[in-house]
This record gives structure tokens, sequence and C-alpha cells, in this order.
């Protein structure tokens, strides 16, 4: 239906534009639209080489040529006098049809570096570049004044160059918006090459919809958006290749990723590899490569939803973030910005964003990550402006709740307040793999933070590596916490609930929350211990030696370490021995926790019965965090 309704619009637009038959010549000097701030002024642009056309002999049915060369061009129209004028104004081309019953085939060829070609009709046509370079210092290069579908072919082995002007001479209020400009749908097919410069705006626009199916489309420069589309681009095979100041494609509607190859760059401030103003999806095994270069700029950047389904990404951004006085608030630079929900149902994607306040995907609503290989780095520190609006770099956050279900994801942070996993509401973890080093808290929520499954290593230099500012239930998986030396700790909830009921945790840290009792069903153990300088922990039942697991620290604490551990192998009223020291041989591990390894006996540090269902051990350095911790245990 939506296609159906562009299509009335498309043919209503076409009886009122393409019937239009203005004077050419009538100009207007247009100033150029440019906006080069923040643009990276590290680049030096390579320049053009030699055009080599390697134009191709062709012949089509219902065949219109244009065969440039310098301010001449040979025109063969086998239909003059019969629906379709040429009419070349010293190698600037004016085409006018009449035809509504065949699709005609423009076949373009030659060079000319002060030309041009402006195609209007009423009906749909196909338009050849067959080795064809136009340079327009006034004007678009190619300008189709017509809103009915127009199939673009790349002729096979040739190379065809497009280039305007830095200002256009205006024609009678027709649309002025880029190097190659068409009112109607662009696809593109073939398996050529069409390299643009968009020095006046856009590179290539459409005011209809845009989509690739084939062909190799370098875009070296443009001073907005390389690709500019109103209704949808959708990209199903062939290779974009682009740099500009504004958006790499940038549509009014939404983005379709199915196939091809991505690699965009984009320079200026607020500049997006893709934006749309509805949703993104990408669902293609191509090589997806994008990097926002610019001041708060982004990789990618939907006003709604984006999925996932299946991707190649490489998204890097290295701009800072700054204070947007006209929004009253701060923007920052984002891998990925998602104003809707996120979606990631597979797929290898790789985020570094190196500026200050940088964020690696930054989400609006919720966040569900159902598989896939996520790497996020951000090495920024904080941005302050004054002192009441103030930003640090987080890798995954989300206003909304935060859902891992599977999937294998790696997290850095190194910046000063720079967090890991962040999530306004709710963070759940119900599998995959996660490992996360942050400067902050690895591991934060607002309301309520819960391991269901999976295996969580989260580690923090500075501050706690699990924190729930509300309520926090362990009912499954692995997780080892290692938070910073007290007053931080390995898992903090504050005096809230505290349900551990399955799963296995050991966590580390200057101190911790201890489990609320009435609420747990499976034992576990607060061992508080000071000056111990510990290296490995190994815990075994008294009477037959058997283990309950091997760990080995992450780190070292010098003065009070706390840690909290919870295992089903812990059984009521039961006599364990808590050893330091010793050596580990063979096995795998797990972030320092051991399976299938030989541990050779260190010091007896203490010992203790499982008579209530939290045990505390030592003096205690917990935060509280809902619970009366039952006793139970001796030093």
């Amino acid at each position: 239906m939506i296609i159906y309704l562009s299509l009335l619009c498309a043919t209503i637009l076409c009886t009122f534009s393409c019937s239009t038959e203005e004077d050419p010549t009538t100009e207007e000097t247009v100033d150029r639209e440019n906006n080069p701030e923040d643009e990276d002024t590290e680049y030096e642009d390579p320049g053009d080489d030699d055009l080599d056309t390697n134009s191709q002999d062709l012949e089509y049915e219902n065949m219109v040529g244009i065969d440039f060369s310098g301010s001449n061009a040979t025109i063969t129209n086998q239909f003059d006098g019969k629906g379709v004028t040429v009419q070349n104004n010293n190698g600037h081309i004016v085409i006018k049809s009449t035809i509504t019953d065949k699709e005609l085939n423009y076949v373009l060829s030659g060079t000319t570096d002060n030309g041009s070609v402006k195609i209007y009709g009423e009906y749909k046509f196909n338009l050849y570049l067959n080795g064809v370079g136009i340079t327009n210092p006034t004007g678009a290069a190619i300008n189709i004044q017509c809103g009915k579908k127009i199939s673009v072919t790349l002729v096979e082995a040739t190379t065809n160059r497009l280039v305007d002007g830095e200002t256009y001479t205006e024609v009678n209020g027709e649309d002025m918006k880029g190097t190659f400009f068409s009112e109607g749908q662009l696809t593109f097919n073939g398996t050529g090459t069409l390299e643009v410069r968009g020095k006046y705006k856009h590179a290539i626009c459409t005011d209809d919809y845009f989509q690739i199916n084939n062909g190799n489309i370098v875009i070296k420069e443009a001073v907005s958006d390389a690709i500019h589309a109103k209704d949808y681009a959708q990209i199903s095979g062939g290779t974009i290749t682009s740099r500009s100041v504004g958006e790499g494609i940038d549509s009014d509607g939404y983005i379709l990723v199915e196939g091809g190859t991505l690699d965009i760059t984009t320079t200026g401030k607020k500049g997006h590899g893709l934006k749309t103003g509805e949703y993104i999806t990408i669902d293609s095994n191509g090589a997806i490569n994008i990097t926002a270069k610019g001041t708060a700029a982004k990789c990618l950047n939907s006003d709604t939803d984006i999925s996932i389904l299946k991707g190649n990404l490489i998204l890097e951004t290295t701009g800072s973030a700054y204070y947007d006085t006209d929004d009253a608030d701060i923007s920052s630079a984002a891998g990925i910005k998602c104003n809707g929900n996120l979606v990631i149902e597979s797929g290898n994607i790789t985020i570094n964003s190196s500026g200050t306040g940088g964020k690696g995907i930054n989400v609006d609503g919720t966040l569900t990550i159902h598989n896939g290989v996520i790497a996020v780095t951000t090495t920024g520190g904080q941005y302050t402006y004054d002192r009441n609006n103030d930003t640090a770099a987080k890798a995954i956050k989300s206003d909304g709740n935060l859902t891992i279900n599977d999937g294998t994801i790696t997290v850095r942070t190194s910046g000063i307040e720079a967090e890991g996993l962040e999530s306004k509401a709710t963070l759940a973890i119900r599998g995959g793999e996660i490992d996360i080093e942050a400067y902050d808290d690895a591991i934060n929520a607002s309301n309520h933070i819960e391991f269901s499954g999976g295996k969580t290593y989260c580690y923090s230099t500075a501050n706690d590596a699990v924190d729930s500012n509300g309520t926090l239930t362990i009912s499954g998986g692995t997780v080892i916490a290692a938070g910073a030396t007290q007053p931080e700790g390995g898992i903090d909830c504050d005096n809230n609930r505290f349900a551990i009921t399955g799963g296995t945790v050991i966590s580390v840290g200057g101190s911790t929350s201890n489990p609320t009792a009435n609420v747990c069903t499976q034992y576990s153990v607060v061992y508080n211990t000071t000056g111990s300088n510990i290296e490995i922990v190994h815990v075994e039942s008294t009477s037959d030696s058997k283990e309950v697991f091997t760990f080995k620290m992450p780190r070292k604490y010098n003065s009070q370490m706390v840690m909290l551990f919870t295992s089903p192998s812990l059984e009521k009223n039961t006599g364990y021995t808590i050893y330091t020291g010793g050596s580990i041989s063979g096995g795998t591990d797990f972030h320092g926790l051991y399976s299938g390894a030989t541990y050779t006996i260190g010091t007896s540090a203490a010992t203790f019965t499982t008579s209530s269902v939290v045990t505390t051990i030592g003096s205690s350095g917990g935060m509280g965090g809902g619970g009366f911790p039952g006793g139970g245990g001796r030093p």
C-alpha cells in the first residue's frame, strides 16, 4: 500500500513537473549550501585519476544516445519528431519526451568539463551510464525532472564520473539538490563504476526512493549527504563507498540493508552514517563499515526502531560531545543511536568510540540482544559543559529495559565515570557470555538487575562491578564480579531486596551487599578478610574434600576484601574449609573460575558451617543490602 501511494503521488507530481518546459537559460544565482563546521581537517583529497571511461558499443531498442566530446555532443535520436526532442546548448543537453507507451533507453557516453543532462518525461525510462564523464560548473550533472521510475545501469567495465559546481544556476523553481538528482525513483544496476562529487549539496538525491541492486558507487565528496532519499533507501547489492560532511545515506522514510557492501565516512558536526526518519533494518551478510568523525556524530541514527537481523558491522566514532543550545541538552557521538527500540538478532558488531562523552550503543527505548558477537570499546572521558551539564562515555546504554538472551558480548571502557552496561529500568542477563571491564560500574540498572543464565564477567576499575539502584535477583548462570576497593564492591544493591535462588556467583571487592536471607533458597557465604593479598581461593567440604570452587583472583586487595559466593554445591548444615594460596594446574577457567583443574592445597584461612541460608565469616564489610545475613560461621 505504501509503494502504491508513493507511485500515485509520483504520478500526480509528474503531471505538473514533467511537463514543465521553462526556458533553461533563465538564471538566478543560488548560494552554496555547505556547512563545513567540524570537517576533518586531516583529510587530503586524493583527487581524480584521468578518466578512462571504456565506453562500450551498445545498441538498444528505443534508444536515444548522447556521446559527449568536450563542448560538443553527438546525438542519436530515432524519435526525433516522434515525441522526443533533444536540445544541445553547447554541451548542456535537455531531453523532453511525451512518449507514454514504451520505455526509452537513454545512453550517455563520452566526457565534458562543461555540460549536463536534463530529462523531462511522463513515463518511466532506463538510463545507461556507458563510460560518461560530466562536469557542470553551474548545476547538476544529471537532472531528471520526472517523477517516474528511473532504472540506472552502470554498464559493465565502464567508469563514469559526475561532478557539479559549488554554486547552481536556478531554473524557474526546479529542484536543485545534488550532482545526480531525480524527482522519481532511482534504481541502480549493472557492474560498472560511478564516481560522484557533490560540491553544492548532495551527491545523489531523489525525491522518491533510492535502491541499489548492483554496481559500484564511489562518492568522493558531498558537502551535505552522500545519498539522500525522500521515501526510503534500499541496499540490496553492489558497493557504496562514500565520504560526506553530512549523512552517508539519509532517508526521510526507512533504510533497509539486505545486501551489498557499505564503506561510509562522515566528517561533519552531527553527521551520520545511516540516518532515517523511520526505522533501520539490517539483514545482510555484507560488510558495513562506518566512520563518523564529527562532533556528536553517529554511525547509525534512527528516529524510531533499529533491527539488526544479521550483518558484519564495524562502527567508529571519534568526535566529542557538545552542548546543543537549540536543544538545551548535551549531544554525544554514538555508534548506534536509536530513539525507539533496538533489537539485535544476530551478527558481528564492533563499535569503537574515542571522543569525550561518546557512547557505543545509546537507546531511548528498550534494547534486546538475542544473539550475535558484539564488542564495544569507549576510551573517551567525561564531557563537562557547566556544573549542571555533563555526560560520561558509556558502552551500552538503554533508557528502557535491557535484556540479553544469548550472544557473546565484550565491553571495555577506560574514561572517567564510563560504565559498561546500563539500563534506566531493568537489566536482565538470561544467557550468552558477557565480558565487561569498565572504569565505572560494569553493570548498572536503576530499578532491577536479574541474572538467570549465561556466563558473566564484570570488572570495575574504580566502582562497583554490579550496581543496582533497586532490587537484584540471581537465579541461574555464572557471575564473576570484581569491584574496586572499599567502599566499592563486587555487588551493590543498597539496602534493597537481594534474592539468590540459583546460579554460581563469586563477587569480590572492598564491600558487598548482603543477600536477603528470607527470600533466598540457595546457600551463600559472605567472607570478610583484611590485608591478605590473596591470589587463589579454594573452597571444599571439610569431611570429604568435595570441591565447591577454585578461583584465581582477577586483582589484589591489600586491605579490606569481601568475597560473596554461592553455588548449588553448597549444602545445608555442612562444614567447609576456605583455602588461600596454593597452585592450580590443568583444567579450564572462566575469568579465574576453574573447572577440571588440580588444586594443590595452600593455607587454611577459615572454616564455616551452612547452618543458615546466608553465612557470614569475619567482621562485616557488607553494605547491607536487604537482609539479615544469618550467622552460623566462625573465623
